[in-house]
C-alpha cells in the first residue's frame, strides 16, 4: 500500500523551533522545488502547512468564464491560484527548499513553464478520486525532464490503492516515489518532501 497518511502517526511539527524570516548560519544549500497538480488537489494548503515563513499566495475568486474552461472541482472550491504559491522550508537546519506552487489549469501553462526554470525537481500532488485530472501535470514534468515524486493527498472519501496500482494507472516509472500525505498536516507533508529530496539525491548520484 501507499505510505500511511499522517492521521496514522503522531502529529508533530517537524520544522525547527524558531523558524522565521531569516535563514540560520547552518544552512549549506538550497533547492527550488515545484509543487504541481490539478485544480483543487491541495497545493496551496500543502505549501501553507510546511512553510516556515508566511506563504505567498495568488488566490483569486473563480469566475463563471473560468469555470467554463477549467477542470470541475468539488463543491465549495471558490478560489484558484492564478500565478504561484511560494513558501520556504528548511530540512535538518542545512537544506532550504524554496517551494513554488503552480496553477492547476492547463491554460496557465506558459506561467507554469517559467516557474519550472531552475527547479531541481517537483512534488506532484494527486487525488485518487480523479486520477485522470493529474495527467496534464505529470505530462508537463516528463516533457521538461524534471524528476519528481508523487504525493497522494488523502481526502476523507479517497479510494485507497497500492503504490504499484497507482504507478500503473499514472504510467509512472518503477522508481518514482509514491507516498500518501495529508496536505493540511505539516509532519505528513514534510515526509512527502523528504521522499522527494531522497529521490533527487538518488537521481543525481545515478547520473554523476
Amino acid at each position: 500500500m501507499v505510505s500511511k497518511a499522517a492521521s496514522d502517526a503522531p502529529s508533530r511539527d517537524p520544522r525547527p523551533a524558531g523558524s522565521g524570516k531569516y535563514l540560520t548560519s547552518s544552512v549549506a544549500g538550497a533547492a527550488k522545488i515545484l509543487v504541481v497538480g490539478p485544480l483543487g488537489v491541495g497545493k496551496t494548503t500543502f505549501i501553507g502547512a510546511v512553510s516556515e515563513i508566511k506563504p505567498l499566495s495568488t488566490e483569486a475568486v473563480m469566475t463563471q468564464a473560468g469555470a467554463r474552461v477549467d477542470t470541475v472541482v468539488a463543491d465549495g472550491k471558490t478560489t484558484t491560484t492564478v500565478a504561484l504559491d511560494f513558501g520556504r522550508m528548511t530540512i535538518d537546519g542545512e537544506l532550504v527548499l524554496y517551494l513554488f506552487g503552480t496553477p492547476g489549469q492547463q491554460r496557465f501553462l506558459p506561467a507554469w513553464r517559467d516557474l519550472a526554470k531552475g527547479s531541481l525537481g517537483a512534488l506532484a500532488l494527486v487525488d485518487t478520486r480523479d486520477l485522470e485530472a493529474s495527467f496534464d501535470a505529470l505530462g508537463n514534468l516528463e516533457e521538461l525532464g524534471l524528476p519528481f515524486a508523487v504525493a497522494v493527498n488523502v481526502f476523507p472519501d479517497s479510494p485507497r490503492h497500492s503504490a504499484d496500482d497507482l504507478r500503473a494507472a499514472l504510467d509512472l516509472l518503477p522508481d518514482t516515489p509514491v507516498v500518501a500525505c495529508d496536505a493540511r498536516d505539516p509532519a505528513s507533508s514534510v515526509r512527502a518532501l523528504i521522499a522527494l529530496v531522497s529521490h533527487l539525491i538518488h537521481v543525481a548520484t545515478e547520473t554523476s
